[in-house]
Order: structure tokens, then sequence, then C-alpha cells
């Protein structure tokens, strides 16, 4: 499929490449993150750059009816999501 197969092709292409820049974030505020902790950790930041991400490569390939890339971008819901919600217990356990 063509991007330019209908519909406005620069909003599908805005809202495909803001997708990939909030999923590529996670990344880079990880690692910004650990840098400063001078150890590996993940920051609630992450999970939701992840979340942000993740659902508007979503919406994209669902427009562009791309079945592997909607498998992908769906399973990676359930990380996101358990991850915040072990995050939230962990904190409602220390008080």
């Amino acid at each position: 499929m063509n991007i330019s197969d209908g519909g406005n092709p620069t909003f599908w292409l805005i809202l495909g490449f803001v997708g990939q820049a909030f999923f590529t974030m996670r990344f880079l505020l990880q690692w910004i993150y650990s840098e400063k902790k001078k150890q590996s950790l993940v920051p609630v930041s992450f999970w939701i750059f992840s979340i942000l991400g993740s659902s508007m490569l979503l919406i994209y390939s669902i427009y562009r009816k791309d079945p592997v890339f909607i498998l992908g971008q769906s399973f990676g819901f359930i990380v996101y999501f358990r991850n915040l919600y072990l995050i939230r217990l962990a904190k409602q356990n220390t008080v």
C-alpha cells in the first residue's frame, strides 16, 4: 500500500514519525537515567514513552494494513502496562 493512497498522507507520515520519535525517546531516557545513577535502571518515563510511541505506531500500522507491524506493536502494550502496574504495586507496598 502506498502512503498516498488516500486520506492525508502528510498527517500519516507525521503520525508515524512522531510515534517513532516517542519510541526512540524511551531508549535515550533509559540511557541517560542509568548513566546518572551509574547502574542499569528503567525509569517510569520509559514505559510511558513506550505506550505513547507504540500507540501511534499501532495506529499508523493499522492505516498501512501491515499485519506484522500491527502484531508487533499490539503485544508491547501487555508488557508496558504490566510494568507500570508492578511499579505501582511496589510503591503501595512500601508505604
